[in-house]
C-alpha cells in the first residue's frame, strides 16, 4: 500500500488560519489530506496537525479561524530578536550549536508567564489526548539544541508537545517537559520535511519556505526526498491578507478565507500527488 506523508510548517497563527483554510479547500475540491499515514508538525503546523488529527469535523476547525481573537495573545517578532536569529543561524557551522545559542536566546528573554502561554494552546486544541494515528511534533531542546520528534509514545502531553513547538524564541515562553525546555520546531527548519522520508507520497503546506545560514530551506528539504513531493506555501493574495505580522490573531480570518481560496489553484498540483 503506498504511503502518504502531510507535513505542516511554521508561521504564527495566521499560518494556523492559513493553513486550515488550504486545507478545508481542497477537501472541497475532492483532495482530502486529512487521512495522511503521518501527520508532521511544526510550530503553527502543529497546532494544525493535532486539530486535524483530532476527528472534529474539519469545517468546524475552518470556521473558528473566521471568529474573534479569543483567547489568543498578540505579539510580534521584534526586528531587533528577528536580527539575533539571524547572527545566531550564521554563527556556526554546526546546526545544533546554532540551535542551541537560539535556545540560550529563548531562555534568556523576558516574555508572558508559561502557564499563561500553555492556556492558549489548551484552547486551540479540541481534543487533549494524542490520535490513534501517527503524528509527529517537532521541537527543540533549548538547552542542548537537541531536535526532537514527540509522538504518542513519548510520554508527553499533546499540549505540552504543541506548546514547546510554537514556543518561538524571543516572544513566547520555552516549553518544561520532564525538567528540560524546549523551543519552537522552525528553529531546525520551517517544516523539518526530512521526517516524512520513506514515504511515497508527500504534501508540504508551508508557510515559510526559506533558510539561512545551517538551516535548511524547504526546497532544499524536499530535493533529499526519495518520493513524489509537492510545496504549497502562500500566494500573493494570501501573503497580503496574512499582513506583515504573523503572530496577529487579528489577522487570522483574512488569511484563512486567503487559504481556502488559493486551494482551487493547487488542488491539480496536489491530486497529482496524493492520488498518483
Amino acid at each position: 500500500m503506498t504511503s502518504r506523508a502531510l507535513v505542516l510548517g511554521g508561521g504564527g497563527v495566521t499560518g494556523v488560519a492559513w493553513e486550515l483554510g488550504l486545507l478545508a479547500g481542497l477537501a472541497e475540491a475532492g483532495v482530502d489530506l486529512t487521512d495522511a499515514d503521518v501527520v508532521i508538525g511544526t510550530s503553527a503546523g502543529s497546532v494544525v496537525a493535532a486539530q486535524v488529527t483530532s476527528g472534529v469535523d474539519l469545517e468546524k476547525l475552518y470556521e473558528a479561524q473566521l471568529v474573534g481573537p479569543g483567547s489568543e495573545l498578540a505579539a510580534r517578532l521584534s526586528t531587533a530578536t528577528a536580527l539575533r536569529w539571524g547572527l545566531a543561524a550564521l554563527s556556526s557551522r554546526d546546526p545544533q550549536r546554532v540551535r542551541a545559542r537560539i535556545g540560550a536566546m529563548a531562555l534568556a528573554a523576558r516574555t508572558v508567564p508559561e502557564a499563561e502561554r500553555r492556556a492558549v494552546i489548551e484552547a486551540r486544541l479540541p481534543v487533549h489526548d494524542w490520535p490513534g494515528r501517527r503524528l509527529l511534533v517537532t521541537a527543540v531542546d533549548a538547552a542542548s539544541g537537541e531536535f526532537v520528534a514527540f509522538d504518542r509514545d513519548s510520554g508527553v502531553r499533546l499540549v505540552d508537545a504543541v506548546g514547546a513547538s510554537c514556543a518561538v524564541p524571543g516572544v513566547w515562553p520555552p516549553v518544561t517537559i520532564d525538567g528540560r525546555r524546549y523551543v519552537d520546531g522552525g528553529v531546525r527548519s520551517a517544516a523539518n520535511v526530512d521526517l516524512a522520508q520513506g514515504y511515497e507520497r508527500v504534501v508540504v503546506i508551508a508557510p515559510l519556505v526559506r533558510g539561512g545560514g545551517v538551516i535548511p530551506s524547504v526546497a532544499k528539504q524536499v530535493a533529499t526526498l526519495s518520493g513524489a513531493a509537492v510545496v504549497v506555501s502562500p500566494d500573493e493574495p494570501a501573503r497580503k491578507a496574512i499582513g506583515r505580522n504573523a503572530l496577529d490573531p487579528a489577522r487570522r480570518a483574512p488569511a484563512a478565507r486567503a487559504g481556502r481560496a488559493q486551494a482551487a489553484a493547487v488542488s491539480a498540483a496536489v491530486a497529482e500527488v496524493w492520488s498518483r
